[in-house]
C-alpha cells in the first residue's frame, strides 16, 4: 500500500504544479507514468488497469473533440472572433459580445478547443484598433469557463461527470443551465469594473510597437461550417431525445466529420487535444489502483463523521472547487467522482461539480486549461498577462459567481 500511495501522491503533485518537480515530466506525462508505475508495482494488474478506463467517457470526448474540430479548420472560429472584434461598438459593448459569444460557443463546443482558435485573432484585432487587448481576452476566457458549465458537452469534466453519475443532457442543463447563463453578465459587469478608463492601449501603458494593422480577412468555408453546424445539431438533438449510448453519437457524429473530400483528415485530427485524453486515461488507472487499497472510502468515513459529506451538493460544490484549483478542474472530478453515491441526488450532484469546477477556475492563471492557453498564447503574440493581473479580475469574478452558484444549489 506504501509504493501505491507514494506514486498516486507524486501524480497529484505534478496535476497541482503543472509538471513534476524537477523533472521535464508534465500533467500528461505524470499520469501515464504513474499508470505504468501502478502496473509495475503491482497495485493494479494489466487487465484490471485497461478495464479501469472509462472508455464511454473518453469516446464520447475524442468524439466531440472532432466535431470542435470541424469548426476551427473551417475557419468558423477565426471569422468570428473577426467579426465580433471589428463592430462598430464602444469598448464596454464590444466586451458584452465577446462575453455572450465565449459563454455560448463553450457551452455548445469543447471549451478548451473554442478558446485555442480564437485567442490569437482576439490579440491581433484589439491590438489593430488600439484597445487593451488584456479585459477583453480575460473576460473571454471566464465567460468560456463559467458558460461551459451549464451543458453536458461544455467541457471535458462535464462528461465525465455525467458519464460516472448517469446524467441525462436534459437533467443536466435543467440544473446547471440557469447559473451559468447567470454568471455571464457578472462577468462583464466585474471586469468592465475593473478595467473601467483602461479600455486603449495609450492608458493601459503598452509598448507603442504592440499596435499593429489589423490582420487580412478570415476565410471562412461556408459548406463545411454548415456540415459542422449541422452535425452539431443532430448530435444535440440525439442527446436530448434519444437514449442512444452518448459515446457512440458523438464518435459517428466524429466518423461522419471525418469523411471529407475537401479536408484531410489529419488537419481535424490535429486539433483534437491527444494529451487530455492520454491524462484522463491515466488518471483512471492510477485512481482506480488507490481505490482498491481501501484507503479513500476509510478517508470519506472518517469525513463523514466530521460532519464533511461530498454526497451533499453544497459540501461537494465547495470541495470541488477548492481541490480544482490545487490538481486542476479535470483530475480534481475524476479523484471525486468515484466515491460518490448518486441516487435521487445525481442531477443536483452533478451540479455541484460542474458549477463548482468551473467557477472556480477563474480564480488564477492555473485554476483552467484555458486559462493557461489564454495566459501563454498571449504572450506569444507579445501581450503579457501576469500572474497578478489575472487575479485582480479573476477573484471578484469567482467569488461572485460561486456565491450565485451556492444559492442555486441551496435552493435546487
Amino acid at each position: 500500500m506504501g509504493l501505491t500511495l507514494v506514486i498516486f501522491l507524486l501524480v497529484y503533485v505534478a496535476m497541482g504544479f503543472g509538471k513534476l518537480p524537477g523533472f521535464k515530466v508534465d500533467r500528461t506525462g505524470a499520469a501515464i507514468v504513474g499508470a505504468l508505475a501502478m502496473m509495475v508495482a503491482g497495485s493494479i494488474s494489466p487487465k484490471v488497469a485497461w478495464d479501469a478506463i472509462d472508455y464511454s467517457s473518453v469516446g464520447m470526448l475524442f468524439g466531440l473533440m472532432v466535431v470542435s474540430a470541424a469548426f476551427v479548420v473551417s475557419g468558423f472560429y477565426g471569422w468570428t472572433a473577426q467579426r465580433v472584434a471589428l463592430l462598430p461598438v464602444s469598448p464596454p459593448v464590444l466586451l458584452a459580445v465577446l462575453v455572450a459569444v465565449g459563454g455560448a460557443l463553450s457551452a455548445l463546443l469543447t471549451n478548451d478547443v473554442v478558446v485555442v482558435a480564437m485567442t490569437p485573432l482576439l490579440v491581433s484585432l484589439t491590438l489593430a484598433r488600439g484597445l487593451n487587448p488584456v479585459p477583453f481576452l480575460l473576460a473571454f476566457c471566464f465567460a468560456a469557463n463559467t458558460g461551459s458549465a451549464g451543458t453536458l458537452i461544455g467541457s471535458p469534466q462535464n462528461m465525465i461527470a455525467a458519464q460516472q453519475l448517469g446524467l441525462s443532457f436534459n437533467g443536466f442543463l435543467a440544473v446547471a443551465g440557469v447559473p451559468a447563463l447567470l454568471s455571464l453578465p457578472l462577468v462583464w459587469a466585474i471586469v468592465t469594473l475593473v478595467y473601467r478608463g483602461r479600455w486603449t492601449l495609450a492608458r493601459a501603458g503598452a509598448a507603442p510597437a504592440a499596435s499593429e494593422p489589423a490582420p487580412a480577412p478570415v476565410r471562412i468555408d461556408r459548406v463545411e461550417t454548415a456540415k459542422a453546424s449541422l452535425v452539431t445539431l443532430l448530435v444535440v438533438l440525439a442527446f436530448i431525445l434519444t437514449d442512444w449510448p452518448r459515446d457512440l453519437i458523438a464518435l459517428g457524429a466524429a466518423g461522419v466529420l471525418l469523411i471529407n473530400r475537401q479536408i484531410a483528415s489529419s488537419d481535424m485530427l490535429k486539433h483534437v487535444d491527444g494529451n487530455l485524453l492520454l491524462l484522463i486515461m491515466g488518471l483512471f488507472v492510477v485512481n482506480a489502483a488507490v481505490a482498491a487499497t481501501g484507503l479513500p472510502q476509510s478517508l470519506l468515513d472518517d469525513l463523514r463523521a466530521a460532519g464533511l459529506n461530498l454526497n451533499d451538493p453544497l459540501a461537494l460544490f465547495l470541495a470541488s472547487g477548492a481541490l480544482s484549483n490545487i490538481v486542476g478542474n479535470n483530475p480534481a472530478v475524476m479523484l471525486l467522482v468515484p466515491f460518490l453515491s448518486p441516487g435521487a441526488e445525481a442531477e443536483a450532484l452533478g451540479a455541484a461539480l460542474a458549477l463548482g469546477t468551473g467557477f472556480s477556475s477563474n480564480l488564477i492563471v492555473f485554476g483552467s486549461l484555458a486559462g493557461i492557453i489564454v495566459v501563454e498564447q498571449s504572450a506569444a503574440c507579445g501581450v503579457k498577462i501576469s500572474f497578478g493581473e489575472f487575479a485582480r479580475a479573476g477573484v471578484p469574478v469567482t467569488l461572485a459567481c460561486m456565491a450565485l452558484a451556492a444559492v442555486w444549489i441551496v435552493l435546487i
